[in-house]
């Protein structure tokens, strides 16, 4: 299984029953995975989000390159506003951390022609019963208590997935039953990464109304 937030951010989009990515939970993925490297760089004290702003920290970049790059993509002065290093740059998130995927095996690509004509590319997980279970995590962290105390990836990935409205984790039923529980989690993530979560929800909105999304 993948060690970064953000490969698991990526294999939490997957539909097991489908057995694909559907379009819906892939929309805000580039975003998706940003924030989830912007999580790791918090939890790891590698920046500053004082204000609902974000500067990056001085100190040892990290060892995973994807999350690395977004570290140095923050500002060192003065904090910037988080929609800057979400949004922008989601295009080019998901095919490092895709590649990350199909290095380890987790994942394959093949390259598929729809209508004999558009050529895409196609992943598939290859061990869908980790994922499943990593969904299940995921859900069970909501479902069965209080907030964690501390920046767990769980705690992470539930937050952001009810954020993105990922129906592979969370069903529209879902969201509504647990509603309370949603938001007293998303309240204990706001305190420890101040703005990321907004910044997060505002910038699929803004995808989502134009059709958004970079990969399939």
């Amino acid at each position: 299984m993948p060690t970064t937030l953000a490969q698991k951010l990526y294999l939490l989009c997957y539909t097991v029953e489908k057995e694909k990515f559907q379009l819906d939970n892939i929309q805000g993925r580039g975003q998706l995975l940003r924030a989830g490297a912007m999580t790791e760089l918090a939890r790891g004290g590698l920046l500053d989000a004082t204000g609902g702003k974000v500067r990056r920290l001085p100190g040892n970049p990290p060892e995973d390159p994807f999350t690395a790059a977004v570290w140095y993509d923050l500002p060192e002065d003065k904090p910037k506003g988080w929609l800057n290093f979400l949004h922008n740059k989601a295009h080019s998130a998901e095919t490092p951390v895709r590649d990350q995927l199909l290095a380890c095996g987790d994942v394959t690509l093949t390259r598929e022609r729809k209508l004999g004509v558009i050529s895409t590319d196609r992943v598939t997980v290859m061990r869908p019963h980790l994922v499943r279970d990593l969904q299940d995590r995921v859900r069970s962290t909501v479902l069965n208590g209080a907030p964690a105390e501390h920046l767990t990836d769980e705690l992470a990935m539930a937050v952001l997935a009810a954020e993105l409205e990922l129906t592979s984790v969370w069903s529209k039923a879902d969201r509504r039953a647990h509603k309370s529980d949603l938001k007293a989690h998303a309240a204990r993530f706001d305190t420890l990464v101040p703005g990321l979560r907004k910044a997060l929800r505002d910038s699929y909105l803004a995808s989502r109304a134009v059709g958004g999304g970079w990969s399939t």
